[in-house]
């Protein structure tokens, strides 16, 4: 049985093992792969895995040997579902594995936004503390979270948890998705219309897939909803966010503050608005990306395989 991973260096870079794998059959890992190249690289494989490398219907129809597509990732918009069920491909994902990992930097940039600690390590590495007559100065303002509102947009595993979260710290919560779930009592919870959302946030926190109803959701028209105290964060998707007007709004001082762990096009292009915008954190898509997460994303993904090889699989997306 050959195997192949078509962009292996995201997930793994060596420091961990692809054992799960690699254990049902013959293992050849390519660290990226051209788009040109994909073909060829598939050649007589039955099983590819993929992250970013597109799978589209002339690849499918260019490997008659194929039966299996695991993607190594949550989204799979990589593969051409319908091209792939109409050949009897399984493709499946990995969900909710870096849920807690998310989470957790969705809070370090807000913390970074809120209390801006890089910015004042750097200013006394730099000698500020040792010049200043006084035992205590700032640089940025800072602001306490406690009291404040969040705003989630997405209210998937990384959605409740960042509420969880929220609510430790004391903050009240506003959630907006097209699907409603059941929330936690209390009353420090609730749900509202994406507008109202927009209109009382404090902070905004993206964590909903990129669909037409959420491209481009980040604009001028909802940006100008918002307090000019607020602050945007997006570990979700890129395109959420209309990233001219976001930087336009930074800018000139219409909202306060932005970290974004994701952009439109990545690698990230150097014509970017975002590069030169004002108060704004931006990060190389690494939320994900803890070594126990990428571990538990391999394992999930051998588990994917070793299902689907037994005759009943798991986590399909196009069934």
């Amino acid at each position: 049985m050959k195997i192949v991973v078509l962009d292996g260096c995201a997930a793994n870079s060596g420091d961990i093992s692809w054992e799960s794998l690699e254990k049902y059959g013959e293992l050849t890992v390519y660290d990226r792969t051209e788009y040109e190249d994909v073909v060829s690289r598939i050649g007589d494989a039955e099983l590819v895995t993929t992250n970013k490398t597109v799978i589209d219907r002339r690849v499918i129809e260019s490997c008659p040997n194929l039966r299996y597509v695991g993607v190594l990732a949550t989204g799979y918009n990589v593969v051409d579902l319908d091209a792939a069920k109409e050949h009897d491909i399984v493709v499946t994902n990995v969900p909710a594995y870096s849920t807690e990992a998310v989470a957790q930097f969705t809070f370090a940039l807000l913390l970074e936004l809120a209390n801006h600690v890089g910015v004042h390590s750097d200013s006394v590495l730099a000698g500020g503390w040792v010049r200043s007559k006084d035992f205590s100065y700032s640089v940025m303002p800072t602001m306490e979270i406690s009291g404040k509102t969040l705003g989630v947009i997405g209210y998937g595993s990384i959605g409740q948890r960042v509420a969880e979260i929220a609510h430790a710290f004391g903050m009240k919560v506003l959630v907006s998705s097209r699907t409603e779930k059941e929330l936690p009592e209390g009353g420090w919870i609730r749900w509202v219309s994406r507008e109202e959302l927009f209109a009382q946030a404090d902070v905004i926190s993206i964590h909903c897939p990129l669909f037409p109803e959420t491209k481009g959701m980040v604009n001028r028209e909802t940006i100008e909803l918002m307090k000019k105290t607020a602050f945007v964060i997006n570990t979700a998707r890129g395109g959420c966010i209309v990233e001219q007007d976001l930087a336009a709004a930074l800018n000139s001082g219409r909202i306060a503050g932005a970290a974004v762990d994701v952009v439109s096009q990545e690698p990230m292009k150097e014509d970017n608005p975002l590069l030169t915008a004002k108060n704004i954190i931006i990060t190389p898509h690494i939320a994900w990306a803890p070594r126990e997460v990428r571990q538990r994303l391999l394992q999930i993904a051998g588990d994917n395989m070793g299902a689907f090889l037994e005759g009943h699989p798991i986590n399909v997306v196009n069934r």
